[in-house]
């Protein structure tokens, strides 16, 4: 059989030519697809690289409002408590004033009848200072005894009452609406022997 062209197909003539041909072709496309792709790759870079900066600056500014905020509410208690120390004060200079009074008016007084009833006006007005205040007395002589609000520092054997209940209030305990200033101390009955 012969060729038409003259060429054989199986012979080795110039194939280091077809090598080194083949290897340009092949390095010739990655050569300009690597432009291309690091152009890629430089892009998504600098995309991430500006969320990051984007995301770091907010971070900054939320944890800046945060710190912030933690300052104002700070400020603001101590404030709140400052003003309710120094409403409390006042009304209570008052009352310490009428004390004042009292005592001058009391130097000259001989009658002891004069001093309970100033004593007693003196009481009042401290009483309903503190009731002004928003305190309360703990109800406990005759109810059943509640550790939330009474102390027991004594305990009867009795028939009279019935077990756990406050027979006596041995100190007047205080609250502040639902919070306990100071609990009652109080003798409770226990069952009788």
């Amino acid at each position: 059989m012969k060729h038409k062209h003259g060429h054989n197909p199986f012979k080795n003539d110039g194939l280091e030519n077809t090598d080194e041909t083949i290897k340009e072709e092949t390095q010739a496309p990655e050569t300009e697809k690597e432009p291309e792709a690091s152009d890629n790759s430089n892009q998504e870079t600098d995309k991430l690289k500006e969320d990051y900066e984007k995301l770091n600056n907010q971070y900054l500014r939320l944890a800046a409002d945060f710190e912030n905020y933690r300052k104002r509410q700070e400020a603001e208690r101590e404030s709140l408590l400052r003003f309710g120390t120094e409403n409390a004060l006042t009304k209570m200079i008052e009352v310490l004033d009428n004390f004042e009074r009292a005592e001058k008016a009391l130097e000259n007084i001989e009658d002891c009848k004069q001093y309970k009833d100033s004593f007693e006006l003196l009481h009042k007005q401290v009483v309903d200072t503190l009731t002004k205040l928003g305190m309360e007395p703990i109800d406990a002589a005759g109810k059943a005894f509640d550790p939330n609000f009474h102390d027991a520092v004594m305990q009867t054997p009795t028939n009279e009452y019935p077990e756990h209940t406050v027979i006596a209030e041995l100190q007047k305990g205080y609250k502040l609406g639902d919070k306990v200033l100071r609990p009652s101390l109080v003798n409770v009955a226990t069952t009788g022997e």
